[in-house]
């Protein structure tokens, strides 16, 4: 499982036209799943970003997380983090997992980063075509692989 995890200012998804997310100050996560994953991913995962400090403190430093702000998440499905670029010009998702895993693993992150939080976290669409717009924040941009788990 891969997570880009960005600190936004605000943060919206559009889907035909009809807005169907929108957060201020919070995180943006752009979701990816593999065909290896499972539960035991989520249960890493989700813990690491709720505590992920890299919200500023009264003195500016990155010591302050999701929680302690009191911020809202959108978390994005994003099939494309699993491209493999190295033959040829067209990208391979090969490495993605397909819709009938991947749709169940993602409600699962989504409902367990809401348990985690303590409040409900906005989404945009599994396989639609989404308009995602955000204004990020620093910027902050943190990349999270399950497998690696650096």
């Amino acid at each position: 499982m891969r997570a880009v995890v960005q600190r936004v200012s605000e943060a919206s998804v559009t889907i035909e036209g009809v807005e169907v997310a929108t957060i201020q100050a919070g995180l943006l996560i752009l979701l990816g799943i593999e065909d290896a994953d499972t539960q035991e991913d989520i249960n890493w995962l989700v813990p690491k970003i709720v505590k992920l400090r890299i919200f500023g403190d009264d003195e500016g430093l990155m010591n302050r997380s999701i929680e302690d702000i009191d911020g809202n998440i959108i978390v994005v499905s994003q099939f494309t983090l699993f491209a493999a670029t190295k033959k040829g010009n067209r990208p391979s998702y090969i490495r993605a997992a397909r819709p009938e895993k991947a749709i169940p693993l993602y409600e699962l992150f989504v409902k367990h980063l809401e348990k985690e939080l303590g409040k409900p976290v906005q989404t945009g669409q599994f396989g639609a075509d989404m308009k995602v717009r955000l204004l990020n924040d620093g910027p902050v941009t943190i990349l999270i692989d399950t497998k690696s788990r650096e």
